[in-house]
């Protein structure tokens, strides 16, 4: 949404406002006469009418609030304003209260029909003005990227160079064309014999050769810098004469301050005489504003400091403009509305076309080349050489299938083993399933061997007990020193028969004392490997990830380089938005600080239509990043900020707040 969309809404609310204080006032605005309420065809007519004006109300699309200017010209045809109402073209207002006299002098009450039409042509208004600030908007803002396209072929030979590579084919036949006029105005035909033509054209190439001896001095590059310098300078003044129409469509249309005050009074709500008529004036008005601000625009031979002169001499002898002047003989009441509704047609079926025609003409002598001209170098070398590919193709096509399809496995089995089973061993870890456990050796593998180990040492001291027999409490105990890790009883016959190796190891027990110091030493490892396994299924989680990881950053970064690849010229030249706000924001200081301001303090028009080219974009890259909460406040700063009435120092402080209230999103 733009701030067009705004005034468009603001605008048809005040129309709607207009409508139902009328209503609350029992005026003859909202009531039906007699005639109108007993006969079956004006009321038809009425509700017709109705509806038309519901169709061109801002409610009734929830997508946009600007409605196409085709479906504008529709309704005002629908409404067939031109063969109704005809008694009410003929009326005259005449003193303070809400009636009317005809050609016999009989007074009688405005019918609801006729205010209906008004209203209808009010509504179709205001669309149609949404619709002429948009389309300058629109086309006044892409300019500045044909402005940086000319500024790269300024600012270096690089660029010169290639734009003269670019455009050698245009200049070769424009150059031609020169020689083949040349030589048909001095009679040259085929038909005289080749010779004599050939004669023809050699002399005028000699000739326009030695008339551009002078350029010689001038190198080829030097001569594209001129032409970028003197395309750029008509971009400029486009831009800027395009941006003093916006200044004055917003200081003098229907937005400004006099419609929003009291031109959309309605009647019998003023005391004072003819001001119940006065946004009806005001509608008259702004279409003869936009007519005029149009033809001005259109005019390729006129200054930027002359368009406000423009402007006001066409608007100077307009009736439709005269009608607002407080001073003025005529009133509104004197316009017949089928008269209004064919300027607007004009307007939106003429004017405005050849305003797009013209500009769109202007743009493609002075812009940047098109696609064409630019890529003309690097297509015609993918044609020539298109034979070669296509052989390398052909004959390697066996090869070049199996690459891809080698390719393809490789990127399939790296998705599957590297990201897929990693995340799914991530999510069993935490779901706690038990196939995907971390584990460094078998679970019930450090039970079997401590109940080995205990059996061993149970049945060693049984067979040689030190004493009389061990009873069932005796055996009891040792199971439990061997839970604690307590051998005692094998390492004392250990020690006694280490004292004589060979006769403890032939007729003693030294050989099962060390067999069970070896399961003891294996119970000791395992225990070891297993404080080692808790601490891995501690760990689990951080594992999955760290397995997880490298899959997930090579698919990312493959992602990002495939769409930086892919995407489109645009895209990939298109900076972080913070930083766009922040050099829209830069820009809209500039125009402020070097901007004039009148003796009321309030910036010119045309600094007015820059700024406001810049804060619509800043408001459209805003809508992107900044909170909705947060956005409706921004929205409030930059009303302020486009309020020219409030004066260029309060509007550079509204810069400045914007500047730190908002710092977090700009960077």
């Amino acid at each position: 949404m733009s701030f067009v969309v705004d005034q468009v809404r603001r605008l048809d609310s005040q129309l709607d406002r207009l409508q139902l204080s009328t209503t609350r006032t029992g005026a003859s605005f909202s009531t039906l006469t007699a005639a109108e309420a007993h006969d079956p065809a004006k009321a038809a007519r009425i509700a017709h009418l109705q509806n038309l004006i519901k169709s061109l109300s801002t409610t009734a699309s929830s997508k946009s609030s600007l409605i196409p200017a085709g479906k504008i010209l529709e309704a005002l045809q629908r409404a067939d304003i031109s063969s109704t109402c005809s008694t009410c073209n003929q009326w005259f207002a005449q003193g303070e209260d809400n009636t009317y006299v005809d050609d016999d002098g009989n007074r009688a009450d405005a019918s609801y029909e006729h205010e209906l039409e008004w209203l209808l042509l009010s509504k179709a208004t205001t669309q149609a003005y949404g619709q002429v600030l948009s389309t300058i908007l629109e086309q006044t803002i892409p300019l500045e990227d044909d402005l940086w396209y000319w500024d790269d072929i300024l600012s270096t030979y690089r660029f010169a160079g290639l734009y003269s590579i670019q455009t050698s084919p245009i200049r070769l036949w424009k150059w031609s064309q020169e020689i083949y006029h040349d030589v048909r105005s001095r009679g040259g035909q085929l038909a005289n014999g080749w010779s004599q033509f050939y004669g023809l054209v050699k002399n005028a190439v000699q000739e326009r050769s030695i008339a551009n001896i002078q350029q010689r001095v001038v190198s080829p590059l030097a001569l594209v810098r001129n032409e970028g310098r003197r395309k750029r300078a008509a971009l400029r003044k486009i831009r800027l004469v395009n941006a003093n129409a916006l200044g004055v469509l917003l200081g003098e249309g229907l937005g400004n301050e006099s419609f929003q005050d009291d031109g959309t009074q309605s009647p019998g709500l003023s005391t004072q005489g003819g001001s119940r008529h006065r946004w009806k004036s005001t509608v008259s008005k702004s279409i003869a504003l936009m007519d005029a601000v149009i033809q001005s625009v259109n005019t390729a031979e006129l200054s930027v400091d002359k368009f406000d002169d423009s402007v006001a001499s066409l608007t100077q002898d307009d009736q439709y403009y005269e009608l607002h002047e407080p001073t003025g003989e005529r009133t509104a009441t004197t316009l017949r509305p089928a008269d209004v509704a064919e300027r607007l047609e004009y307007l939106l079926r003429h004017a405005l076309p050849s305003y797009s025609t013209s500009f769109n003409t202007a743009v493609k002598e002075n812009g940047r080349p098109s696609r064409l001209i630019r890529y003309w170098l690097p297509a015609t070398v993918l044609l020539i050489s298109s034979t070669t590919i296509l052989r390398i193709f052909v004959n390697r096509r066996e090869e070049i299938l199996t690459w891809i399809r080698e390719f393809g496995q490789t990127i399939i089995d790296f998705w599957s083993n590297w990201v897929v089973e990693p995340a799914k061993k991530v999510i069993g870890t935490i779901r706690h399933d038990e196939d995907s456990e971390v584990s460094i050796m078998s679970k019930r593998s450090l039970e079997a061997d401590r109940a080995s180990l205990e059996r061993m040492v149970v049945d060693f001291a049984v067979k040689n007990p030190e004493g009389p027999a061990l009873n069932d409490t005796e055996i009891a105990d040792i199971r439990a020193k061997v839970r604690e890790g307590d051998l005692t009883t094998v390492l004392r016959s250990y020690e006694r028969d280490i004292q004589s190796p060979v006769k403890g190891a032939i007729v003693g027990n030294l050989a099962s004392a060390l067999l069970i110091q070896v399961q003891k030493t294996k119970v000791d490892v395992e225990v070891a490997m297993s404080g080692i396994d808790s601490i891995l299924k501690s760990q689990e989680l951080l594992f999955g990830f760290i397995g997880l990881t490298p899959g997930l950053l090579v698919s990312i970064g493959a992602y990002r380089w495939l769409r930086g690849v892919f995407s489109s010229r645009k895209g990939v030249q298109q900076w972080a938005k913070q930083g766009r706000m922040l050099l829209i924001l830069r820009n809209i200081d500039r125009i402020l600080t070097g901007a004039t301001p009148t003796e009321f303090g309030e910036i010119s028009y045309k600094d007015h239509g820059l700024l406001l080219c810049e804060v619509h974009l800043l408001r459209q890259a805003a809508s992107g990043i900044l909170p909705r909460r947060i956005f409706h406040d921004f929205l409030v700063e930059i009303d302020e900020l486009v309020d020219v009435r409030s004066g260029l120092e309060r509007q550079q402080k509204v810069v400045e707040r914007i500047r730190w209230a908002y710092s977090k999103w700009f960077t």
